[in-house]
Parts: structure tokens; C-alpha cells; sequence
């Protein structure tokens, strides 16, 4: 069953995330009042995958009014390949579409050649004609990479 994502998901979507071998977790951002400010700011749009009663998968979604953004997207090892993933891009895209929004970007890291296998499956084009820069404004919320 896919369906939004509440705060109240955020132990096991955080356990999900620790799970996932190479998926950079960030101190601040990704602690519980990190993805609740963001989860206020975005009610409808993140996404959790369930099976058996457990989240196996989940998008953090939102948009700045003009273009959406994909954060953290992941399946659990066990029940991938079975359109899970495929699944809650879509919901995430049409609830973007609901609040008018028309263009959806993601990062993912070069090294994650499974993710990146995975857009180019669904149909995503790769930038090749940009560069992506970043300014760190808190040097405090710091990424671990999870070596599992």
C-alpha cells in the first residue's frame, strides 16, 4: 500500500534509511524534527510504501511552488523489484500535480548505480547539460554515509 507520509512514520522510515547501504543521512535534516519541518512544509506530497503492516520504502517529496524535488528515495532490499519504487514516483508525481507544480528533479549520487539504473529504467533523463552546486549553511548538519 502506498500512501502519505506522517511524522508518525519517521522511526521506521529512519530504521528503512539505515538499512540502505551507501544512503548519506544527514544530522540535522534528517533528525525527527528535521523531517517533521519538512513534512509540515510539504503535508501531501512525501511517501511511504507498506507491506504486512511495516514501511518497506519511502520518498521525502516536496516543492518550492515551482519545481518538485525527490529526497531520499528508497526500497527495502527484500521487496525490490516488484514496482514498489515505480509506485510511489508516480503517487509523489501526482500529488506534485495536484498542487500545480509541472517539472520534478532528484540528485542522485554517481556511485549509487542502482538508483541510477533505476530512473534511467522509468523513464527520468539525465542532466548532462548543468552543473549542480551547493553552499553549506550549517556546517554542524553533517552527512553519514551508511556502510552496511
Amino acid at each position: 500500500m502506498i500512501r502519505v507520509m506522517t511524522i508518525e512514520d519517521y522511526d521506521q522510515v529512519y530504521a528503512l534509511w539505515k538499512k540502505i547501504k551507501g544512503f548519506g543521512i544527514r544530522s540535522i535534516d534528517d533528525s525527527r524534527e528535521g523531517v517533521e519541518r519538512f513534512l509540515k512544509r510539504n503535508p501531501t506530497t512525501s511517501v511511504v510504501a507498506e507491506k504486512d503492516g511495516k514501511i518497506v520504502g519511502s520518498i521525502l517529496c516536496g516543492h518550492d511552488g515551482r519545481r518538485g524535488c525527490l529526497y531520499h528515495v528508497c526500497v527495502d532490499e527484500a521487496c525490490r523489484r516488484h514496482g514498489i519504487g515505480r509506485d510511489m514516483v508516480v503517487f509523489a508525481m501526482k500529488a506534485l500535480q495536484k498542487e500545480k507544480i509541472n517539472k520534478v528533479s532528484l540528485i542522485a549520487f554517481t556511485k549509487n548505480d542502482i538508483g541510477n539504473a533505476f530512473w534511467n529504467t522509468i523513464g527520468w533523463t539525465e542532466r548532462l547539460d548543468l552543473n549542480y552546486y551547493d553552499f553549506t549553511l550549517n556546517e554542524e548538519n553533517i552527512t553519514a554515509f551508511n556502510e552496511q
